[in-house]
């Protein structure tokens, strides 16, 4: 069976492109200006016009809505947020709490808004399990499980490779650790019924209109400028196409497939009934989900960096990619190894220099921002959403400060990447070593993480 290469993603295969919005028909003037029509810049349209019901918004698209990473991950709604630790070190122990339970609560209210919208995302939420096969990845899970703990998760469960096993069957896993703070959605049908609703609200939305640059109370297109006290930087991997922006934040790329429908007797043999979403403790890890009608989406790091912050056309995917997360796939569920791959695609998320989210206003320009979720934007998206509606209200005293603008993450500052040769030589050369530290640890009885993959954690700066 071919697989559909590209075609944006999966989930559009399924629930079809939408239909297009026009674009900007000349210069405009707003209260506040969105740039990115993806989760981000709709959840921000959404939240701030619930509050402020009078403020002219306008969010402007340069493809349509959800054409990025909204349109594209894996489905995972849980609560995960990059640089909690930094935070930590920065700001103090109880600061990276307060940001961990606020991303407790995001999951939960994600899933009340899309309900009181009656958006069907298909969610189901079956928490998050993430498993290990090997003794380094089961000293690494315990060792994150004990953090996880420690940051105020104390719903989340250690299981054994037997317990592991009656959630789902993953062939060699030897532990795993579980928490409920965690949905499976179909991200496209999130994303519409999202901007559906930010439009019902009364959000201008233009589409095919790129922003090439932004600057103080200005939103350039070739179209025309759209001027407004607050401009509001919501483009996530695809910052770097905004000028003055090439080194803020790097595009990563990251891969999936989807399989044909499954069988009832294959799932009887995977279990998976719980419906959880399913990840691992390899350095170059995957991430994966059951979705509605029952297929395995599986994704992964493919070619992680173009160069020259380059992105993908349409989610096109390396055959090699392909092979190598269906390698990964038939790993975990040896019993799918003839099992056809119906689709494969790409995307691209934002990676800070030192791998922190965060959320800032600046009052002094009226410039706003938030991204650099490192794969995990579906939540933290909405988290960044809710926080740049109290920096704006609080900015035009609407409101004072609030418990989300006192989180350590708001107006984080971090320095640009290095410049063209060495940031493609550093990111790929940083992949190569993550997967070949995986390969020696999966054939290897040492507990301790390979000095490999550590060595190339620091360089990185992930620690």
């Amino acid at each position: 069976m071919s697989a559909i290469n590209g075609g944006i993603s999966f989930w559009y295969a399924t629930d079809g492109i939408p239909a297009p919005r026009e674009p900007l028909p000349g210069d405009r003037t707003a209260d506040v200006v969105i740039v990115g029509g993806g989760y981000t810049g709709l959840w921000t349209a959404y939240y701030l016009k619930k509050a402020a019901p009078f403020l002219d918004i306008t969010v402007l698209e340069s493809r349509f809505c959800g054409y990025g990473a909204s349109g594209r991950n894996g489905g995972w709604l849980y609560n995960g947020i990059a640089g909690r630790d930094r935070y930590a070190k920065l700001h103090g122990q109880d600061s990276a709490v307060r940001l961990q339970r606020a991303m407790n609560d995001t999951v939960a209210e994600v899933v009340r808004v899309a309900a009181e919208e009656s958006i069907d995302a298909d969610i189901h939420q079956g928490g998050v399990l993430e498993v290990a096969y090997g003794p380094a990845q089961l000293a690494r899970l315990k060792a994150f499980h004990h953090a996880e703990v420690t940051f105020g998760e104390k719903d989340r469960v250690l299981l054994g490779a037997r317990e592991t096993a009656e959630r789902i069957r993953v062939s060699g896993a030897v532990g795993s650790t579980w928490t409920p703070h965690g949905a499976r959605i179909h991200p496209v049908k999130l994303l519409k019924g999202l901007a559906a609703a930010v439009e019902a609200l009364g959000v201008t939305v233009y589409e095919s209109t790129p922003v090439t640059e932004i600057r103080p109370q200005h939103a350039v297109t070739p179209y025309g400028t759209v001027r407004a006290p607050y401009v509001l930087r919501c483009t996530e991997g695809f910052t770097a196409s905004l000028k003055g922006q090439r080194r803020a934040w790097l595009p990563m790329n990251s891969s999936m497939i989807a399989t044909e429908p499954l069988g009832p007797e294959v799932w009887d043999a995977i279990g998976w009934a719980g419906r959880e979403t399913l990840g691992d403790m390899a350095h170059a890890y995957m991430y994966a989900q059951r979705t509605a009608d029952d297929r395995i989406a599986l994704g992964g790091r493919g070619v992680p960096y173009r160069f020259g912050s380059r992105t993908d056309n349409d989610g096109r995917t390396q055959p090699a990619t392909i092979e190598a997360l269906r390698e990964i796939l038939v790993r975990f569920f040896p019993q799918l190894a003839g099992v056809g791959i119906s689709h494969a695609w790409s995307g691209v998320l934002g990676v800070p220099r030192d791998w922190c989210a965060s959320v800032t206003l600046d009052r002094t320009t009226g410039l706003g921002w938030a991204g650099g979720y490192v794969g995990s934007g579906v939540a933290t998206a909405n988290l960044a959403a809710r926080t740049l509606r109290d920096l704006i209200q609080r900015d035009s005293g609407q409101s004072g400060p609030t418990d989300l603008t006192a989180l350590p993450w708001v107006d984080h500052k971090v320095r640009a990447w290095e410049p063209e040769p060495l940031r493609w030589l550093g990111v790929r050369g940083m992949y190569a070593a993550y997967r070949a530290a995986d390969l020696r640890e999966l054939r290897s009885p040492r507990v301790a993480t390979d000095r490999v993959a550590r060595v190339a954690d620091r360089v990185a700066g992930r620690r």
